[in-house]
């Protein structure tokens, strides 16, 4: 609970600090699949950079498992931010045991922010009905080799 806090913190002050943008969280664990299905830290620093060019201010949340997947060791936020080239404020590995989904989704309501997955996170539609709006999620992944991120503007009521 500290820790999603820590992060909602540094992703509410992005814009204080030179982050400017819509606030994205990106699924570092979905992310991470989205060449070849292997785990690959470059797939999510991609993925980062894509959304920075598209002016948006990325944040990112792993599942405890991410470094063994990725390093075969773990890995926590300051290392991933490291890698990832992000604030250690911006990343954040959830404890061992807990699945990162809900810590991604209460993030993104709080935030106003939209996630960056192609899980369709249909086991909490209960608990975040926002989710079935359309925009809510950005999907990715590659085609002939090249990235692609859905980034068009969220739905607005009309």
């Amino acid at each position: 609970l500290a820790s999603l806090y820590l992060l909602l913190r540094a992703l509410r002050g992005g814009a204080a600090r030179g982050d400017q943008g819509e606030q994205v969280i990106l699924d570092g664990s979905n992310v991470m699949h989205w060449r070849g299905g292997t785990p690959d830290i470059a797939t999510v620093r991609a993925v980062i950079d894509m959304a920075r060019a598209h002016g948006m201010s990325p944040g990112v949340v792993f599942d405890a498992n991410a470094g063994y997947l990725l390093f075969d060791k773990y890995v926590d936020d300051a290392d991933f931010a490291r890698v990832l080239g992000l604030r250690a404020d911006r990343v954040l590995v959830v404890p061992k045991g807990t699945p990162a989904d809900p810590t991604i989704l209460a993030a993104a309501r709080d935030l106003g922010a939209r996630v960056i997955s192609n899980d369709r996170y249909r086991d909490w539609l209960g608990d975040f009905p926002e989710l079935a709006a359309p925009g809510q999620i950005l999907r990715g992944g590659y085609r002939k080799g090249a990235l692609w991120l859905e980034t068009g503007a969220p739905d607005t009521p009309g």
